[in-house]
């Protein structure tokens, strides 16, 4: 089973649903910095946690992003750190 770096975000309205799906993410041992998650997931695994993480959101208010990393780049982040709530702009090369 290969596994590939990936970054699982959220955004969720509804504090309910929003602690379903952390709690969903933690089960699956993935820790985050706020609503992103870095993870190392194979194929099968993604598709799963995606069809358990769809299921828990509401596809007219909520955002969720699985992305791939490329694994030949470092990925490395563009400022020194992000705030809360994002007043400064955060980008990551991956």
């Amino acid at each position: 089973m290969r596994r590939k770096a990936a970054l699982i975000a959220y955004d969720i309205r509804c504090d309910r649903r929003r602690r379903q799906l952390l709690r969903c993410l933690r089960a699956w041992s993935l820790d985050a910095q706020y609503s992103v998650f870095e993870c190392e997931l194979s194929q099968r695994e993604a598709e799963e946690l995606f069809i358990q993480l769809g299921e828990m959101i509401d596809p007219e208010e909520d955002a969720l992003l699985l992305a791939w990393l490329d694994p030949k780049r470092r990925a490395r982040p563009l400022t020194k750190g992000a705030r809360i709530g994002f007043q400064r702009p955060a980008w990551y090369l991956g």
